[in-house]
């Protein structure tokens, strides 16, 4: 299998493994959006991880593949691309990458996925597809935009330029920087602390969040207020509540 999900202690791991770097071709694209929709699904899994291997994150799509597919092709299989990233992205638990090495085009678009970015030190990222005449369609014209503001976004999509870790931190294309051999440790602690969370309240915290930034302000407090009321009638808020009044903050239990 071009990716797998291992689950551990509540926390799923999707794991590219097509060496040697991890190019996304349509089968893995596929595999991914399956593990995506799996991970949604499953009540052990209540964060996730996004992990290339210990050398790369993920180099892009498969060029080769894409070099032999006309525009009719495209047309057919551009949706299937995008639904792949697009079912990571809706996963309604949190989720991290782990990023090692590089992400490029379609690499760095799955780790634009993902909630928070962890990158080793030695990592690169960037979307260098304006270099084969094309712009980004895995989501990157989107999402990096949102992400870290659209001058910074044209910058790397005009240019195809890659970035340095200390760079992608700076400009806020990735969220913490690591020294390499503790990238998937961090990443599985992050998700592990989340985890055991309550799963409900996650849920609606995430999806407050990114509703909230594809509308205006008033219908995203309207979905941020649903959301916050309809959290009262969870076992979760029982708990968590009476374990703020009994003990104190920050002790409560959740399943």
């Amino acid at each position: 299998m071009t990716v797998t999900l291992e689950v551990s202690d509540g926390v799923g791991t999707i794991r590219l493994d097509r060496p040697p770097m991890n190019a996304l071709d349509v089968a893995t694209q596929d595999r991914l959006r399956e593990l995506a929709e799996e991970a949604t699904r499953r009540d052990d899994v209540r964060a996730v991880v996004l992990y290339g291997g210990e050398k790369v994150f993920a180099a892009g799509a498969d060029i080769k593949e894409m070099q032999a597919m006309d525009h009719a092709a495209m047309v057919v299989r551009s949706k299937g691309l995008q639904d792949a990233f697009t079912a990571v992205a809706r996963i309604p638990k949190p989720v991290v990458a782990a990023v090692t090495g590089y992400a490029l085009g379609g690499g760095c678009e799955l780790a634009l996925c993902a909630d928070f970015r962890i990158a080793a030190d030695n990592a690169k990222l960037g979307q260098p597809e304006i270099l084969l005449g094309l712009i980004p369609g895995a989501g990157g014209t989107q999402r990096l935009a949102r992400l870290v503001g659209p001058s910074r976004a044209k910058d790397l999509i005009f240019t195809g330029r890659h970035v340095r870790a200390e760079e992608a931190a700076a400009i806020g294309l990735v969220d913490r920087v690591v020294p390499a051999a503790e990238v998937y440790e961090q990443a599985h602690a992050w998700a592990a602390r989340l985890a055991k969370g309550p799963a409900l309240a996650l849920r609606a915290a995430k999806e407050s969040v990114d509703a909230g930034l594809e509308t205006d302000i008033d219908t995203g407090l309207t979905i941020e207020r649903n959301w916050f009321a309809g959290l009262f009638a969870t076992e979760d808020r029982e708990r968590g509540m009476r374990s703020f009044v009994e003990e104190g903050p920050g002790k409560a239990r959740f399943l």
